[in-house]
């Protein structure tokens, strides 16, 4: 079953307004994945940051929604990006979800805040039936993210860090749509109680 795009639109949580990411976005990402603090966490991203590739890889964005194929959204607080989260390798009526924050923003739920929202989207607007994700086994606070979310761990694989240059210890989750707790609640962009 092939799945109609979902509208491009901007999401408003309690905090953050979470937009489509566009190719301007591409300057901050650059400044925010110099820090070696975030990017280590980042499997595919590379370090230092590249960027025209980084610039090559936002500007396609908008194509990716058109297309079905991915959802980014920038995630700003009082109009300044703080961080990327996105849905994609979508096919088959499932994706993946990554997300990744300025270091000034960690430890203040902005994470998890924005993630419950998209994980809604991927689900009531982009229809979507089932989640993957993943991160370093390193990275405790991202998994703390996940299972609050209902995501299940499904196993422990080693997998190549293109940012660490080594192979690295993988978490990967899921979430089926019936184990969202918001899975059948309809969205409504004014609605920021549970976002």
């Amino acid at each position: 079953m092939e799945l109609t795009p979902a509208l491009r639109r901007t999401i408003t949580t309690k905090r953050l307004r979470l937009r489509p990411s566009f190719a301007a976005d591409a300057q901050r990402a650059f400044e925010i994945q110099s820090d070696w603090a975030v990017t280590q966490m980042l499997r595919m991203a590379s370090f230092p940051p590249d960027r025209s590739e980084i610039e090559t890889w936002f500007a396609d964005h908008p194509r990716e929604w058109a297309a079905g194929e991915a959802y980014r959204f920038a995630a700003l607080l009082d109009g300044r990006m703080i961080g990327l989260v996105d849905l994609d390798e979508i096919a088959a009526s499932e994706g993946e979800l990554g997300y990744w924050f300025e270091r000034a923003a960690w430890g203040q739920g902005f994470a998890a805040e924005a993630a419950r929202a998209v994980v809604r989207f991927a689900f009531v607007e982009a229809s979507l039936s089932a989640l993957r994700s993943g991160h370093a086994a390193n990275n405790i606070a991202s998994g703390r993210v996940l299972t609050r979310l209902g995501f299940r761990l499904l196993d422990q694989v080693e997998r190549p860090s293109r940012s660490r240059g080594e192979m690295i210890l993988q978490c990967r989750y899921q979430l089926a749509c019936a184990d969202f707790p918001e899975h059948d609640r309809s969205f409504d962009k004014t609605d920021d109680q549970t976002l």
